[in-house]
């Protein structure tokens, strides 16, 4: 498998991959939603929630925590997790402004 050779790319172009890789799998934008929903921190109950494996969730919360978008505190022997609002917020910032792009009407191509 090819090197993606990301410092050939700018930090914008390279946190905006990272963010859709983050939704490009469904147990995340799962993991995502269910946190919404319930607009609290989750301390261990998404297994029965999402219905994956304990080590497939936690390899799922581990890219969330990595990026941002989540965070988690120990609680006994617990790690609770939540939405990182202020990460959130940047996230849909960086996403909006990139996903709003229009091309110009003289545009002629195809």
């Amino acid at each position: 498998m090819g090197v993606s050779k990301t410092e050939m790319f700018t930090d914008q172009q390279n946190e905006i991959a990272l963010f859709a890789k983050v939704f490009g799998h469904p147990a995340r934008v799962a993991i995502l939603q269910h946190l919404f929903k319930i607009n609290a921190c989750v301390c261990g109950d998404l297994v029965n929630e999402i219905g994956l494996a304990q080590p497939t969730i936690s390899q799922h919360l581990k890219e969330l925590k990595y990026l941002g978008l989540i965070k988690g505190n120990v609680e006994g022997t617990s790690v609770c997790y939540c939405i990182d609002k202020e990460n959130w917020t940047k996230m849909k910032t960086i996403m909006s402004d990139f996903l709003h792009q229009d091309l110009t009407d003289n545009q002629n191509c195809c």
